[in-house]
């Protein structure tokens, strides 16, 4: 429990007074719950009992239930007067999210992509589930059991989709059937619970209703990839560009703001040559006259800097991230407890890529850091991976996450976890990228290099993103003509520094996903836009810009478009 002042009022364990909860508060806590009402899987995340079994309805039903919900919610907010900054930066918030929601909704499309679809994310929220006593693994298990249901809605969905002249591109179609398939298998990624429990010592009456779970959810998968191959796939188009319409309003979605594309293409153009040069002072300092290829060759032959097998390098992963938050608190971040601890996990898929998932409300479920590793990787190094740790953790995402569901104090519940929007948090991670270098912990010449070659890749990214789908023309180095998928892969090759296997996921995702991949960088130019605004006001006020203040300001948001957070952190 905290200590409270003597007199004058109520004080926040971290800031300020404690706030009084407002009309627009309970509209927006009133609206969140009708969101979690729809959407079980996002309850789990938070950790809520209740619902530990059940599955959203993806169906075309269900999603216009959600949809009709959202214009209600929409018209209701025009009603509504704020009392301070908080109540304005809400109601501008759920307007430009909600909104968003609708529009994008009303394109009839339905998402399928290898990464951040259904078929993904129903298997996904199993591994937030806990499981240590009997009662979890009954929820499991009838969960398990209700993912056919699930998995069919989707699949009516798709139909539904097509029908309005909205089919997913024929490599989406075949990446997402093979991971079906890869989930169905005996020793897939649903395998793992019915050996949990049997280690767990749970009953038998348990352990066969997760056996019948189990082997469900694998014929649902399996029916699942069957469908797609035999009925999506000869139609799926050949073309992956979504073109430049619908990709106006995909960017729009995971920015929260509306970019001039032509300009950030350009911009994209620039910052990738700015990070191509910084790469090559920092080659120089590995060896003079090196290349960065040169560099990169000394760094990988260097056995200090490898770690072989998985288990290594989640003991590693765990390691920094505990340095790095134990550094960090209450210097250069506020990071109280519980938000202190990060646990640092291999995830039970192999598809590649890195991803954190975020604590439970009541932080009895610490934040997680996942590292997904294709089967064919078995080494790793640590100095191309460093500044993974620090974007994944601490401060990063976890930080950012963490900050915003430990507010309960002054932010509704939509605002500590029902706004997402990639541009902020993948921004931010980026921003806190850059900014562990300037505090002093990518001194290492090898640590650096690993974190340009990060940002080098988002850069990368944002050229690639834009330029495919909206039909660019591509940089005359690169040929000067419209970019093709094709090329596209070879130029990603050049700037991405991953594995063949890293890279035909990463491929895939840009192309299945589109807008999400450039919100990285645009949200990271943001961050560093409103910081460097902040620095001239205090310059012109004769004072020096706490950066530690500043960021804890930036955070207590919650996730937030650019455009509001343009609003809310208006000098």
């Amino acid at each position: 429990m905290s200590r409270r002042p003597p007199a004058g009022p109520e004080r926040s364990p971290r800031t300020g007074p404690v706030r009084i909860p407002t009309a627009v508060d309970a509209f927006a806590e009133e609206y969140y719950e009708r969101l979690l009402a729809l959407n079980p899987e996002e309850a789990t995340v938070l950790g809520r009992p209740g619902v530990e079994t059940q599955y959203a309805d993806y169906s075309p039903a269900g999603r216009e239930a959600m949809a009709q919900m959202q214009r209600e919610a929409l018209a209701q907010l025009s009603e509504l007067t704020p009392v301070d900054s908080i109540d304005e930066v809400t109601l501008h918030a759920m307007a430009e999210r909600i909104g968003l929601d609708v529009a994008l909704h009303e394109t009839g499309r339905t998402e399928l992509n290898n990464l951040a679809s259904a078929p993904q994310g129903v298997r996904m929220v199993l591994e937030l589930m806990p499981a240590e006593t009997e009662a979890d693994f009954g929820h499991i298990a009838g969960r398990l059991s209700n993912l056919p249901a699930a998995l069919d809605g989707y699949w009516e969905s798709l139909q539904e989709s097509a029908r309005r002249g909205h089919i997913p591109a024929r490599r989406q179609v075949q990446a997402v059937a093979q991971q079906c398939r890869s989930y169905s298998e005996h020793d897939g990624a649903l395998s793992g619970y019915l050996r949990d429990a049997r280690t767990a010592g749970v009953s038998a009456a348990n352990q066969a209703a997760l056996a019948a779970g189990t082997s469900a959810a694998q014929e649902a998968y399996r029916l699942l990839a069957e469908r797609l191959e035999r009925e999506l796939l000869p139609e799926a188009p050949e073309t992956d560009a979504v073109g430049i319409e619908h990709y106006r309003l995909a960017s729009q979605y995971f920015t929260g703001t509306e970019l001039d594309l032509e300009e950030t293409y350009r911009w994209g153009l620039q910052e990738l040559n700015r990070l191509v040069a910084a790469q090559q002072e920092v080659a120089a300092a590995i060896k003079p006259g090196a290349t960065i290829e040169e560099a990169k060759e000394i760094l990988n032959a260097d056995p200090a800097r490898q770690l072989i097998g998985t288990q290594a390098l989640q003991e590693w992963m765990q390691r920094l991230s505990d340095e790095a938050v134990a550094a960090l608190k209450d210097v250069h971040f506020d990071i109280p407890a519980p938000m202190d601890v990060l646990e640092c996990m291999i995830a039970p898929t192999q598809d590649g890529g890195v991803y954190y998932t975020g604590p439970s409300d009541d932080f009895s479920r610490p934040g997680r850091m996942w590292w997904s590793v294709p089967p064919e990787d078995e080494s790793f190094s640590t100095w191309t991976e460093t500044t993974t740790v620090y974007h994944e953790g601490v401060p990063g995402h976890h930080l950012q996450i963490a900050t915003a569901t430990l507010v309960k104090d002054r932010l509704n519940s939509w605002r500590r976890h029902g706004s997402f929007v990639s541009g902020f948090a993948e921004g931010w991670a980026l921003y806190a990228e850059e900014l562990m270098a300037e505090l002093g912990f990518l001194t290492d010449p090898g640590d650096l290099m690993g974190m340009y070659d990060m940002q080098r890749m988002r850069a990368a990214r944002v050229i690639f993103d834009i330029g495919v789908h909206c039909g660019f023309d591509a940089p005359e180095d690169w040929g000067g003509a419209a970019w093709t998928p094709e090329l596209g892969k070879e130029f990603l090759r050049a700037h991405l520094p991953i594995s063949a296997a890293q890279l035909d996921f990463e491929f895939t995702r840009y192309l299945g996903w589109p807008g999400q991949a450039p919100s990285y960088k645009v949200g990271q130019r943001v961050f560093g836009q409103i910081r460097a605004e902040r620095e001239e006001a205090a310059r012109a006020a004769g004072e020096h810009l706490d950066l530690r203040a500043f960021h804890t300001e930036l955070l207590e948001l919650g996730m937030i478009g650019l455009d509001t957070l343009r609003f809310a952190m208006r000098p």
